[in-house]
């Protein structure tokens, strides 16, 4: 079981959004791994990974490209055993270019609240280093870090 479990509240919807924050912004595909059913589906926008093997490798090279990387989830809507959230990460490739992604995932758990599907769209938008807003130490945001809202994004 990976708390909270479907059927979510606003609170335990909020509380799923922020693990799962936590476990992209450390940037350890194994670990985040543990989050999807070992048959789980994605869309990532042209990749199609299925199962916790692929999703690793998936996580791997898209670590290996975007270095820096700093993520914030915010709730969008939740019903049920679905959530929807919006997104938006920082990150620089190897030539030093900064970009901000932008995106939206819906989510379907299982009843021990394992993630089954991710549906996930989204856009870069290149950014100068003095555009960046997330500049925590590498690692979890700090709790008294804005949000996305907070930020205008």
């Amino acid at each position: 079981m990976l708390a909270p479990i479907p059927p979510f509240t606003l609170e335990t919807a909020i509380e799923k959004v922020r693990k799962a924050e936590d476990g992209w912004n450390s940037r350890d595909p194994q670990r985040v791994s543990l989050a999807y059913t070992v048959d789980c589906r994605w869309r990532n926008r042209a990749e199609f990974p299925t199962g916790r093997e692929q999703i690793v490798e998936f996580l791997t090279r898209k670590w290996n490209r975007e270095h820096e990387y700093r993520l914030i989830k915010e709730l969008w809507a939740f019903a049920g055993n679905r959530i929807a959230v919006r997104f938006a990460y920082e990150y620089r490739d190897d030539s030093s270019q900064w970009y901000r992604a932008y995106g939206n995932e819906n989510w379907e758990f299982n009843e021990e609240g394992v993630m089954r599907l991710r549906y996930a769209s989204i856009n870069d938008l290149r950014i100068s280093p003095d555009e960046r807003m997330f500049h925590w130490p590498l690692g979890r945001r700090p709790d008294d870090h804005p949000g996305l809202s907070d930020l205008g994004l």
